[in-house]
Parts: structure tokens; sequence; C-alpha cells
């Protein structure tokens, strides 16, 4: 190692100590403390520490790392003893400090990127203390319980699952039915984080835009029935439900995307138009008129074990019909079932579309079709959602964009085809 190496990589350890060492002194003057632990010398001290022993370690002698590892835990412990005698007995700073020893040695051993991802991540848990304090007090028992379940069945089962196709068309495969299952659930579960995190009630256009990444349906039922009681609020009831609406092709696209980018490809110009259409919707809304009403989205936590077992069968079923559908009636079979998978979830015929596309069963064209058609006649149930239990004024706001969004996804996806 050159010492221009050497040095560049202590640079790095001293860097990443001095930004939570920074940290920690501004955290404690926002609130009005006196740092009793570290700061902005103590942490980058710390680290510089780290890398010098594993420096001394890979040099003279392995058993230094651990020694000097202990030695630090030891003062940082005696730290925390003082502190605590004082009725302070928050471990965050002192456990950081262990980190930040341990980030300082990452940089040494050339984890340079490592090191600075887990720094980074430190300083996120740090800085956002408040809001992850208030997410915990949003989180309810069964929450906690409906996550810990579905970790458990698919941490201990999904690798059990036997990794081989079943049935006569020989299609169906379990383990990955249930990674599906885990990826749709992960996408889901992030939407519903977030509406956590800024709380159970929003902005109306918020609401259909972190609704969106969760069920797009259940935003539409729920704006719509409230229409009935306030039709004063037909436009910003209209904006959210086109925003989680045009969440949803975004959120179809990106799925594809990420299983099967060639296929992401050729489906990205319809569902990128309808999209569009969505989007200068909700701008001509939003520019038009804006409003403070707060909104209300009720969704469940998406790793509820039942929801999910039923989304894994709805997959593997409709996994099945696509093919067979592919198998004895061509593409028109694939268009019709696609069609009405739809009518009740987009997320599983993307999935089974992307699947037979990634084995050759059907082409890409044929795929990202049946992928719109789905999403058109799923935009289809929830304009039936808004005709039949929306007030009159949201029918006049969102029926006319479904439609131009309907025409435009349909006519692009076949003539681009």
């Amino acid at each position: 190692m050159t010492n221009v190496e050497l040095f560049y990589r202590f640079g790095i350890a001293l860097a990443l100590g001095l930004l939570v060492g920074l940290e920690r002194e501004y955290s404690h003057a926002d609130e009005g403390q006196t740092p009793l632990f570290g700061g902005a010398r103590t942490f980058p001290l710390i680290a510089l520490t780290g890398c010098a022993a594993a420096l001394i370690a890979s040099e003279v002698t392995p058993w230094f790392f651990p020694v000097a590892f202990a030695a630090v835990t030891g003062l940082v412990m005696a730290a925390y003893a003082a502190t605590a005698a004082k009725g302070d007995v928050g471990l965050t700073t002192e456990v950081t400090s262990l980190v930040v020893f341990l980030c300082g040695a990452l940089a040494y051993w050339d984890y340079l990127l490592l090191a600075a991802a887990v720094t980074v991540t430190t300083l996120a848990l740090l800085s956002l203390k408040t809001t992850l304090h208030d997410l915990s007090r949003r989180i309810s028992r069964q929450d906690i319980y409906a996550t810990l379940k579905f970790a458990i069945i698919t941490v201990i089962i999904l690798p059990l699952l036997p990794n081989r196709t079943y049935g006569p068309l020989d299609v169906l495969n379990p383990q990955q039915i249930w990674l599906m299952v885990v990826f749709i659930s992960g996408i889901s579960f992030c939407g519903y984080v977030l509406i956590k995190l800024v709380g159970p009630r929003q902005g109306i256009g918020l609401t259909g835009l972190l609704g969106g990444l969760v069920s797009s349906t259940a935003v539409t039922l729920s704006f719509s029935q409230r229409s009935q009681k306030a039709s004063h609020l037909a436009r910003p009831f209209t904006l959210a439900i086109t925003v989680a609406s045009t969440t949803m092709f975004i959120r179809v696209l990106f799925e594809a995307f990420v299983l099967n980018p060639a296929l992401a490809r050729v489906l990205a110009i319809p569902l990128v138009a309808a999209a569009g259409v969505g989007l200068a919707a909700c701008a001509y809304l939003w520019f038009t008129e804006h409003t403070s009403e707060q909104g209300e989205v009720a969704v469940s936590n998406p790793f509820e074990l039942g929801p999910a077992i039923k989304f894994g069968l709805l997959f593997a079923v409709i996994l099945f019909i696509s093919k067979a559908a592919q198998a004895y009636l061509g593409n028109a079979g694939v268009y019709l079932s696609s069609i009405v998978a739809g009518l009740t979830d987009v997320d599983a015929i993307t999935l089974s579309m992307t699947r037979l596309a990634s084995e050759a069963t059907i082409s890409h064209v044929t795929a990202a079709r049946a992928i719109v058609l789905a999403a058109m006649s799923n935009t289809a149930v929830k304009a039936g959602i808004v005709a039949t239990m929306g007030a009159s004024s949201l029918r006049r706001h969102v029926l006319p964009t479904f439609a131009v969004i309907l025409i435009t996804g349909v006519v692009i996806a076949f003539l681009a085809g």
C-alpha cells in the first residue's frame, strides 16, 4: 500500500467520524443539551482509532483489533455509567461511537463504500429521531404481529419451498410464486410505512399518492363514498383519485422493470402515455383549485398473512389461466384473461405476464399489451366505482379523465406494437 492510499483511507475515516460528530453536536444543541460523551472532536478520533487498530492488526498482530475494540467499549461504558447516574439512560450516542470505530476499520480494509453506507444510515437514524418516535406511536400491536408473522413465514418457509414447476402446463413454481408475494407486499409496505410516517390524516393529494402505492382502488372507494357527504370537495377528491390511478401505472412499470427490463421498455410507451394524461389532469386540478382539506385513506398492513396467501393463490391461478389461454386460444386468450384478471388485481397479472415473457412463452409485445389491458380494465372498475358510489359532481370530474386514459393506453399499446 502506497502512502497516498494509506492517507486516503485514514482521511475517509476522519471524514466519516467528523460527519457523525457534527450531527451529535447539532442534535444536542438543538435539544438544549450539553454533549456529555462526544461531539465534533471525539467521533473523528474514534474513527481514526478504529482505522489505526485495523492497520496494526494487519501489520503486527491480529489480536490488537479486538483488544482495541474492547478498550474503546470500556471507555464508552464508563462514560455511559457517568451519564446514567445523572438520569440520562439513553445509549444512542455510546452505540454510535462503536459503529464509528468499526467504520474507521472498514475504511482501512478498503470497504470504503460499505463504511460510507453504514455512516449515512447511522446519520439518517440519528437525524430522524423525532420522526421514528412518532412512527412507533402510530404503529399498532397488530401491525407488529402481522409484519413479524410474514417475516417468519418468508425467512423460514421461502427457502424450504420446492423450486420446481408443477401442474399439467408445467408453470406453477411454489418458491417463485411466494417470492412474487414478498415482492409485491414489499412495495405495498413502503406505501403503508409512508402513510404511517405522515400520519393518518394528510392533504388529499398526498393521500392519493401514498394510497396509490398500496391500493388505488381503496383510494377511489374511500373518496367516492366521502363525496356523497362532501360534494363541494369534488375537485380535491378527483385529484386524489387521479393521482392514485396514475401512481398505479408507474408502480406497474416499476414491477416490470425490476423483473424483466426488456418487457418494461416495450411497456413504457403505453403506460407512460396513460400516466401522462393522468399527470396533466392532476396538474390542472392542482393549479386551478388547491385546498387545505385533510384526507384519510384506510389501508391495512400488506404483510398480513391472509391477504398474502390470497394474492399468492390469485397469482398462481392467473399464471395458469394465462398460459392455458395462450396455448389453446393464442394471443386473444391472453388478452381476454388479462382483462378479466385486471378487474380485481393488476399486480398479479403483471407478474404473470412478466414471468411468461421471461420464459419466452409469449412475446414481449403480447405481454405488454396484456398488462396494459389489465391496467385499463382496473381503471374501468374504478370508473364504475365513481359512477355508482360518487356524487354527481365527482363523476363529472373523474369520468372524462378516466375515459381519455383508457383510450390513450389501449390505442398506443396496439399501435406501438
